[in-house]
């Protein structure tokens, strides 16, 4: 098997294991279980915790001990056992520890398996620029089969979610240790940990333009996590009301929020444009009225007459997500020093996928408990999507205010050559 081939099924798999249940959990956790959305929004909150410090860790790692594809193969072999373990939990506490758990031994795999493509790639003499984005698509796909695969087998709302994903983690852990070596660097310079968990990036903040962006950077993540969340579930309990009973987008809400990623593959394509066009400001400020529009649609759609906001809400969702996610990590590429670009681009992590996750996925859990839920118990969903959009609308116009960027093509442009 060639290495562009075996590059390919791990991105497919690396993500296909996310795929089986991100989407779905709440499906499970508010059909099948009596638990709160307080601690709902702790088990989202667990990616954060696990982003702030594992990545950086695994990174340490892989330089200096373990080969990365033989690190990447063991988290995924753990990490299959964990996820085996979470269908038997029957407290929220338990299962947020164990789904911790998980988190820690899975966000550092996708650095991980960033590094061993880029590494066997360079090692046939192949140019990561051309040859790696359409290879990462296959990732992408990975998680809109998973998402089909899993509303297709009507598990959706079924514990059986996590065993799919469990298999898939095995097989990829398994498969890790076939894929091409990428060998300890024997030299590495005797870092010290502050270096190495690149917490010298923290001196960016001194920069005003650099301390803001990586701030709204922390609050556009809090948005980030929240269709992930509650996106599935908020199609599911449509299923509650007479009129809407039977219809195929209540059947398989999964296959309707994977549109969301077959856009995403289109955007991530029409960045470069959008940059030299545009520029980093704008870009950024078409990704925060896009998550306005992706809730705001949310709102006032249903699965019958305004199914056309659902699907067009997920198709927004393809520039909400990645002109803030990629132009960000660009932007950060062309601010910084050589010498810290690789921890600058830790910290914009930290910030988005760490903290910003966090916040999140806690705030949104407490204001739901408290603000959004019916005498019944149920949500009140509506309220719940134009609380987000409010909050990324003021969000956005803070964001025109106050962030300070003058474009220049050329500078863009150099990026992508």
């Amino acid at each position: 098997m060639g290495i562009k081939s075996k590059i390919t099924i791990m991105n497919f798999l690396q993500f296909f294991i996310w795929g089986a249940w991100l989407i779905t959990i709440g499906g499970y956790w508010f059909q099948n279980r009596d638990w709160t959305g307080t601690e709902f929004g702790a088990i989202f909150s667990t990616m954060g915790i696990a982003s702030l410090f594992m990545p950086a860790i695994a990174g340490i790692i892989a330089d200096r001990w373990i080969n990365a594809e033989k690190l990447l193969g063991i988290f995924h072999i753990i990490g299959s056992g964990i996820l085996f373990m979470l269908p038997e939990l029957n407290n929220p506490t338990s299962f947020f520890w164990v789904m911790l758990l998980n988190m820690v031994f899975y966000m550092p795999t996708i650095s991980l398996s960033i590094t061993v493509a880029y590494s066997a790639l360079k090692g046939a003499g192949l140019d990561v620029i051309k040859h790696y984005p359409p290879i990462r698509v296959f990732g992408t796909i990975g998680f809109i089969v998973a998402m089909w695969v899993v509303s297709l087998l009507r598990i959706e709302t079924s514990a059986a979610q996590f065993y799919v994903a469990a298999g898939a983690s095995l097989i990829l852990g398994l498969f890790s240790f076939m894929l091409p070596k990428c060998a300890v660097s024997k030299n590495v310079e005797s870092k010290s940990l502050v270096d190495s968990l690149g917490l010298k990036a923290f001196t960016l903040f001194k920069n005003s333009k650099m301390a803001m962006f990586f701030i709204f950077s922390m609050l556009l993540g809090a948005s980030l996590q929240l269709t992930n969340a509650y996106g599935d579930t908020f199609l599911h309990d449509f299923a509650k009301i007479p009129e809407y009973k039977g219809l195929w987008s209540i059947e398989y809400p999964a296959i309707i929020m994977s549109i969301s990623q077959m856009s995403e593959t289109l955007f991530i394509l029409a960045i470069p444009f959008f940059l030299r066009r545009f520029g980093i400001k704008n870009v950024m400020l078409f990704s925060m009225v896009a998550w306005v529009l992706r809730f705001t649609l949310f709102g006032y759609g249903n699965p019958a007459d305004a199914l056309w906001m659902i699907i067009l809400s997920n198709i927004v969702y393809g520039m909400a997500f990645d002109f803030f996610n990629i132009s960000g990590s660009l932007f950060v590429e062309t601010q910084t020093d050589s010498s810290i670009r690789a921890s600058a681009q830790g910290v914009f992590m930290m910030m988005t996928n760490g903290f910003g996750a966090i916040l999140g996925s806690w705030s949104s859990g407490l204001i739901i408990d408290n603000f959004f839920k019916n005498a019944e118990g149920d949500f009140e969903w509506q309220g719940i999507w134009l609380t987000f959009a409010a909050y990324s609308l003021i969000i956005a116009i803070l964001f025109a205010i106050f962030f300070k960027h003058e474009h220049k093509p050329a500078e863009v442009a150099t990026t992508h050559h």
